[in-house]
């Protein structure tokens, strides 16, 4: 499994840092479910798949199709830098399986509240797949990717909801993304029929 930028859960300690503007990023693969209107990634602060309160977003239609226990490969672009780090969580039949957003601690500032760090689930618990992925503080050169393969379970699904989940530390509260931005991927599983069902997700029998 390659991974840029990765530390144990146990590293993501309570860390601050000067303030910094906004963070975004890009799905880059698989394909988004919306259509990325701009270089920054955008829109993408709603929960628990992307959008604004202002701006649903545009579906893009596509659907990647994977094998049920394969590795599927995560690619992300930081377009504007904060330190945090980003969780994967899968959806079957529909998104409210989606976890909520990471658990923040925060710092209160003339400003309001400023996040300061977010709970890492370790060991991960169904639907996330990972968690505590890309820790970073610092910002990365340009034209870096944040990349990794996670383990799919063993299902079938017509149409999953694999989402994104970027934290950000050091950013103040917004009303549509608290302190996350989200993507989501729509993929099709076909279970591999050589390894048992993963009978624990919703759905499969």
């Amino acid at each position: 499994m390659k991974k840029l930028f990765w530390m144990p859960a146990a590293a993501m300690a309570f860390f601050l840092m000067p303030e910094i503007a906004q963070a975004h990023f890009t799905l880059v693969e698989p394909a988004s479910w919306l259509v990325e209107v701009n270089q920054l990634g955008d829109p993408q602060k709603l929960a628990p798949c992307g959008g604004t309160s202002q701006n649903a977003g545009t579906p893009t239609g596509a659907l990647t199709e994977v094998v049920g226990s394969a590795l599927l490969h995560i690619k992300l672009r930081e377009t504007v830098f904060h330190p945090g780090h980003y969780r994967i969580a899968l959806a079957v039949k529909s998104r409210d399986e989606l976890p909520a957003d990471p658990e923040v601690t925060t710092r209160d500032t003339p400003k309001g509240p400023m996040s300061v760090s977010a709970k890492i689930t370790n060991p991960v618990v169904r639907p996330v797949l990972a968690d505590g992925l890309f820790v970073h503080t610092e910002k990365a050169a340009p034209d870096t990717f944040f990349e990794t393969d996670v383990r799919l379970p063993n299902i079938n699904c017509d149409k999953c909801s694999l989402q994104i989940v970027e934290f950000m530390a050091e950013h103040s509260h917004n009303p549509d993304g608290d302190y996350s931005y989200h993507h989501c991927a729509d993929i099709r599983i076909r279970a591999n029929p050589s390894m048992p069902i993963a009978k624990a997700w919703p759905g499969q029998s």
